[in-house]
């Protein structure tokens, strides 16, 4: 029988949206319509946020192999010396409740073949040559294909062909004023230091902008062309004029090696006005501009938020009418980093700085669903935020000494019922829903008469910390399982009423 889902694209979106539903145990096909997989860095910055994602999907690589942002060495148009030097984060500590807190660069191309590698553990890959509507390209030939499948995601890009045929509007605007040529190139420079990002210029005028990256070889680097006096018309295809139009604005004398991947982008802000229509859903469903870096991080928190509902659903868990509160959560999310990754941007084009990126709001760690119909909130505290990590955690019971984090729980298959004291509650599919006591540093370590998967022990408070529970309060946490606090609630009753909101029969 055909796979159930049916996923339009094989970018990092598409990729994570397939990953996320093998591992709830439900089919997929991937479908792609480039031949080749695609090169190029693309949208290199990682997010913390997003790092928190890839944990839960059990794909360390992506942090392993992530570099930091690296500092940038400015100068000034013909100069050798730079002007200073600058970060474009600010910086911040690992906390507890944040172990992923430091963004990092990743390119595309790599992120995913890390995906794809873990893809194949289920025995999956995608399709290579064939387009949205399934006609298979063999050579100069092509063969059509009728494919019958449950649902489709469309994960395949600002030019989507799904977005296109479902008929979605799609309003925004174009910013004409602001263009840029960017790629991978091989190059050597005695002057050109491996440990800086190196900005010539500013982007009101003229801007150069090359990062050491060694995806690509020792001698790999991005590089960023933009500036209203260059005319950078037909520049993405003519790597001769690219070559010299990198050596006229860099003060050190380089050598060119290879150009391995360049192409133009233009900024356009278009969002749809909904990620799904009946059986069909968008998985990044805008275009925005590359200031921020938000986009890759946000399509692929679609993609995670979207497929563990989607899950519950095929399996006949849930109600169909879960999947509506994909858009009710997303959209709302979308429009405000359009919002603000705009507001980088024109930033960026009237006064030539970037240091708009300065603030951890692009960390993506704030966002959150508080509006949410589908999250119960019995305290003042709301629902529906980001749920944080808790190291240090002595598992007590079903056997002691084993150190654990509130992290290592949460997976995109199962609920997490976090319980803030010794009280007894329903028991649960295991498969469904994982439960956990904390107790508090000082409680005894007596065994405890309670149905819970786990008992752990808060023994350096970091878990009744990051969740605002004093050792005398009982209040319980439903972790949904894409990290978010699904409920917080007093006891029994008030997860039975949360999972009445999810599940079928519960």
């Amino acid at each position: 029988m055909n796979p159930p889902v049916l996923i339009v694209g094989g970018g990092p979106a598409g990729l994570v949206a397939a990953l996320t539903l093998l591992q709830n145990g439900i089919p997929v096909r991937i479908i792609e319509r480039d031949i080749n997989y695609r090169i190029g860095q693309r949208g290199p910055g990682i997010w913390p946020r997003s790092f928190e994602l890839f944990n839960f999907l059990d794909v360390p690589e992506v942090n392993d192999l992530g570099k930091p942002f690296p500092l940038i060495r400015a100068y000034k148009l013909g100069e050798t010396e730079p002007t200073h030097i600058e970060s474009m984060l600010p910086h911040t500590e690992p906390t507890p409740a944040i172990p992923f807190n430091v963004p990092k660069m990743l390119g595309q191309q790599l992120l995913d073949v890390i995906l794809r590698g873990h893809l194949e553990k289920f025995s999956c890959s995608s399709d290579e040559g064939v387009t949205a509507v399934l006609a298979k390209k063999q050579g100069d030939n092509e063969i059509l294909e009728t494919f019958d499948t449950k649902w489709m995601i469309g994960a395949d890009g600002p030019k989507s062909i799904v977005r296109k045929q479902l008929g979605l509007v799609f309003p925004g605007e174009t910013m004409a004023e602001f263009r840029i040529v960017t790629g991978d190139i091989r190059l050597t420079g005695p002057g050109l230091d491996r440990v800086y990002w190196h900005r010539i210029g500013d982007f009101s005028n003229r801007c150069l902008a090359l990062r050491p990256t060694d995806e690509i070889g020792e001698d790999g680097w991005h590089f960023l062309i933009s500036g209203r006096s260059i005319d950078l018309e037909g520049l993405a295809d003519n790597e001769e004029l690219i070559f010299e139009t990198i050596a006229s604005m860099c003060p050190m004398k380089i050598t060119f090696n290879k150009l391995v991947y360049s192409s133009e982008y233009r900024a356009n802000v278009r969002m749809v006005n909904k990620f799904s229509q009946g059986r069909v859903f968008l998985a990044g469903g805008i275009i925005h501009s590359p200031t921020g870096g938000q986009g890759l991080n946000s399509s692929v928190q679609d993609s995670f938020g979207l497929c563990w509902k989607l899950a519950l659903v095929e399996k006949g868990l849930a109600d169909k009418s879960l999947l509506e509160t994909y858009t009710e959560e997303r959209l709302p999310v979308i429009t405000e980093m359009l919002e603000m990754t705009t507001s980088i941007l024109n930033r960026a084009v009237t006064t030539g700085r970037t240091d708009g990126w300065h603030t951890t709001v692009l960390y993506m760690l704030g966002i959150h669903c508080q509006f949410s119909s589908i999250v119960l909130d019995e305290f003042a505290t709301p629902a529906g935020d980001r749920a944080p990590d808790a190291p240090k955690l002595l598992k007590v019971q079903p056997r002691e000494s084993e150190l654990m984090t509130l992290f290592s729980l949460y997976r995109p298959w199962r609920h997490t019922v976090i319980v803030f004291a010794p009280i007894a509650l329903e028991s649960y599919d295991k498969s469904l829903v994982r439960s956990a006591i904390i107790l508090p540093s000082l409680a005894p370590t007596t065994p405890v008469a309670s149905p819970a998967d786990l008992v752990l022990l808060d023994q350096a408070n970091h878990a009744y910390s990051a969740y605002l529970v004093e050792a005398t309060q009982t209040k319980v946490f439903v972790i949904r399982p894409d990290g978010v606090v699904g409920a917080i609630v007093h006891g029994a009753e008030g997860v039975k009423k949360y999972f009445s909101r999810i599940f079928r029969d519960m």
